[in-house]
């Protein structure tokens, strides 16, 4: 089984190639460009250099959001026309899923986190299990500060991890209101990876949940603020 995995969640642009048991290759870049005009050509070059032909892929793997509405669709639109045209399996795994892979074996909570502006994020709570990284709280855009405040009162007291490379904006008020219970990795664990959503996608597959190619969507969270002006004129 081979896996080609796409995230154009955030500013990171990544793709990555796997089997059951490698990493073939892996491209990353965190930047601030166009990821409409960078990631094709990312993706050809990834498989040029692995060896791999699109006929021998067996699975696309995206990321479907939460995260910048641009990126998200731009990452679906790519992934969900590769498998319609190639014939196979697409699966969509949470953006702040794939992140949480980054605490892989972390004894406690895992928090990744993506800013939405105004002290709110996109979060949700996660924990190490045996089949890998599994869900402990529903993914939402809430004010970091509240959901802090609620970590804080948890019966465990244990610590708490937080990922994502938006972590930096809100570190200090972290800290304020957990104190050693905060834990933060390097920079190098802070960005997405291409290799844990191939990874993520193989679980799914294992489990046997794929995506209907013609009906698969993003998710937002929340309305774009087009989208949300739009629909309050209706209302008025």
């Amino acid at each position: 089984m081979k896996i080609l995995a796409i995230d154009t969640s955030t500013l990171v642009l990544a793709v990555s190639v796997c089997t059951e048991d490698k990493v073939l290759g892996e491209f990353t870049t965190n930047l601030k460009k166009n990821h409409s005009i960078g990631l094709m050509p990312m993706v050809s070059r990834l498989l040029e250099e692995v060896e791999v032909d699109p006929s021998e892929l067996s699975a696309v793997a995206v990321a479907r959001g939460p995260g910048s509405y641009t990126g998200v669709r731009i990452g679906v639109a790519t992934a969900k026309s590769l498998a319609w045209s190639l014939g196979i399996p697409l699966v969509g795994i949470s953006s702040l899923e794939v992140l949480a892979w980054n605490g892989a074996f972390f004894p406690g909570l895992i928090v990744p986190l993506f800013d939405a502006r105004r002290g709110r994020v996109y979060t949700g709570t996660y924990r190490w299990g045996r089949g890998g990284i599994e869900l402990a709280g529903e993914e939402r855009i809430i004010l970091l500060k509240e959901a802090v405040e609620t970590w804080k009162q948890g019966e465990d007291q244990e610590p708490i991890l937080f990922l994502g490379d938006d972590v930096s904006l809100h570190r200090e008020m972290i800290v304020d209101i957990l104190g050693e219970r905060a834990v933060f990795l390097p920079v190098s664990y802070q960005l997405p990876h291409a290799a844990h959503l191939a990874a993520a996608g193989k679980k799914a597959l294992d489990n046997g949940r794929t995506e209907n190619v013609e009906t698969f969507t993003p998710i937002y969270l929340q309305l774009a603020e087009a989208e949300a002006k739009w629909l309050a004129s209706r209302q008025q």
